[in-house]
């Protein structure tokens, strides 16, 4: 069930759901910028425009562009040069989270943190008797 929040937008008072995250007012507002959006990139000519040429032409947030990118209203299969922002990076991409490149970086900070729990976990386990204890009795 949906939780009682302020609009991230105009600060009023709603009930949030997952399908909602923004008052009824401006709800209705990001529908008429979606229009906007989508007639311009409907048009053929338009439809190898990038973000910022759509930003521009339309007057339309670049932050609310991305966040009809992102939640799949605006399909970049059909717009080859449209995507949004690496989550690491900034790399402009056109699926997932993060590009590649972070990618590999990330997973290879995996392995090495799994790596250093590894050894870690070998040096409690070994056995006590490695020790040496030395008593000097004076003669």
């Amino acid at each position: 069930m949906g939780e009682l929040a302020n609009c991230p937008t105009c600060n009023a008072l709603f009930v949030r759901t997952p399908f909602r995250v923004v008052c009824d007012a401006c709800f209705l507002e990001e529908e008429k910028t979606y229009e906007t959006v989508y007639r311009f990139l409907r048009k053929r000519d338009n439809r190898k425009a990038m973000l910022h040429e759509v930003v521009a032409e339309t007057g339309v947030a670049e932050d609310l562009v991305l966040k009809f990118i992102r939640t799949g209203r605006i399909q970049l299969v059909n717009f080859p040069n449209l995507g949004y922002p690496c989550d690491k990076c900034g790399k402009m991409i056109r699926e997932e989270r993060m590009c590649e490149g972070c990618k590999k970086e990330l997973t290879k900070q995996l392995r090495q943190i799994e790596q250093e729990e590894k050894i870690s976990e070998q040096n409690k386990s070994k056995s006590p008797s490695s020790t040496y204890y030395s008593q000097r009795t004076k003669n």
